[in-house]
């Protein structure tokens, strides 16, 4: 009886030896190591857009100055929020397939960069990841931005961009879609 005793009470000792090694590890599927997983393996290449762009090609220069051509998929939605236009700063992720690249989804920063307002917001997206506020009695005023494996990321908000044109703006995330009007 004494042996069976000790043997439950050494296999406890080693079940929470085991236990208190991993008190510091985040586990894994929660939000917080989702966010910063999301942040270590982004995927988004940055750069301009280059002159062989055409209407199924995007033709990006890189920060690094390599020169990479996109096929943008004819069927299907267009992953290009915000035209293409030579000369302006794109975010683009993509995927090889078939010896080719293509784009999944393509943002240009140019065109995101400006004023937008809505019912309860009044921001302006500026250069080098800043958003600055016009709204004093705003509870939430949004301070910083980043375009995250083709979502937008203001503060800690993730969006998907479901439009980006020349006089609108429209965001989506679990919460809703948020739709927002340029001003000039």
């Amino acid at each position: 009886m004494k042996k069976i005793f000790y043997s439950l009470a050494f296999g406890a000792l080693l079940i929470l030896a085991g236990c208190n090694g991993n008190q510091n590890k985040p586990i894994l599927g929660t939000q917080d190591s989702a966010k910063v997983e999301a942040d270590v393996n982004d995927s988004t290449v940055y750069g301009l857009v280059g002159e062989g762009s055409a209407m199924h090609t995007l033709q990006l220069i890189t920060d690094e100055g390599d020169t990479l051509d996109y096929t943008i998929n004819a069927e299907g939605m267009n992953p290009v929020m915000g035209g293409i236009l030579v000369g302006d700063r794109m975010a683009v992720v993509g995927r090889k397939a078939y010896g080719e690249l293509f784009a999944d989804r393509a943002i240009n920063l140019t065109s995101l960069i400006g004023k937008w307002t809505s019912i309860d917001k009044n921001f302006e997206i500026q250069e080098g990841g800043v958003v600055m506020s016009s709204v004093k009695a705003e509870q939430n005023p949004w301070t910083s931005w980043k375009i995250v494996n083709g979502h937008l990321v203001l503060n800690k908000d993730t969006f998907d961009i479901d439009n980006l044109g020349a006089d609108s703006l429209d965001l989506e995330n679990k919460e809703g879609i948020f739709t927002y009007k340029r001003v000039k």
